[in-house]
């Protein structure tokens, strides 16, 4: 894969390139990079041009000074494949990219190819995520990072039983990243998208391309149920659970992912 770099309404932003064909852009969770996608871009590579973001503040992309909202996030994808020269993208997100690929659908409907959203939600935050969330930035700031005692409750929301108990390799790759993340910069990022997170179910009526939502079973963070009430705002969207994943399933169940975006496009 070749680096290239996008400087954008949030910073300098780092892409992984490899492929050609239509153009696939894949957005990842809050604390990880584009790396997340590893197995997606091997398989999809062959007839895409797939492109991974490492979102701002994370991984090799400009730090974050300030929090942002999600129409600078759309900003960010449109600034990107204008850079890249591409008239329609699909859109592949997971949580924190699963939401701003379904903002990116509803602001830029003319820009958008398809687009798979998993483990993703459009309402807001609840009270007890708020709290949780607020308990681990302040936790990580007192610390100078996600490390000791706070890596188990971040596995805990983002991995479910069957990868912590059967896949080691998928822990380790979480940690990895997790404690790559500069403390400031992903602190603005969890405040942004967490108990900032906006109520996009009305906007999300307004997306008219294909849509495919995924939730994992054992997903902690973002429930079915609530994965469900996004998909049943976006018209004419299908909706797939994942029973062995959670939070990351891309990470988590690969081949299950990279053949349900195969069909996905298949059918349309």
């Amino acid at each position: 894969m070749q680096d290239r770099y996008v400087e954008t309404v949030l910073g300098r932003i780092r892409l992984r390139i490899d492929g050609s064909g239509a153009a696939m852009l894949f957005w990842p969770s809050l604390l990880m990079d584009g790396t997340l996608w590893s197995a997606q871009a091997e398989h999809f590579a062959r007839r895409f041009q797939v492109i991974l973001v490492d979102p701002p503040g994370h991984g090799g992309s400009a730090l974050l000074t300030k929090p942002f909202s999600f129409a600078e996030c759309a900003q960010v994808v449109l600034q990107i494949v204008d850079n890249l020269g591409v008239d329609k993208v699909h859109l592949i997100g997971n949580s924190w990219g699963g939401m701003i690929g379904g903002t990116f659908a509803a602001l830029h409907p003319d820009r958008t190819g398809r687009a798979v959203l998993m483990n993703a939600a459009a309402s807001p935050a609840g009270r007890r995520q708020r709290f949780e969330y607020g308990v681990l930035t302040r936790s990580a700031q007192l610390l100078g990072g996600i490390r000791g005692p706070l890596t188990r409750p971040v596995l805990g929301a983002f991995l479910g039983p069957t990868a912590i108990r059967e896949k080691p390799d998928v822990v380790a790759k979480v940690n990895e990243l997790v404690h790559q993340v500069n403390v400031r910069s992903g602190m603005h990022a969890v405040t942004s998208v967490v108990p900032r997170r906006p109520d996009q179910r009305a906007l999300f009526r307004a997306i008219r391309t294909p849509v495919l939502v995924v939730a994992g079973a054992e997903d902690q963070t973002f429930p079915v149920a609530e994965t469900k009430q996004m998909t049943d705002v976006i018209p004419g969207a299908r909706f797939v659970v994942l029973e062995r994943s959670a939070h990351l399933a891309a990470l988590e169940s690969p081949k299950e992912v990279n053949a349900l975006i195969d069909d996905f496009f298949a059918d349309h």
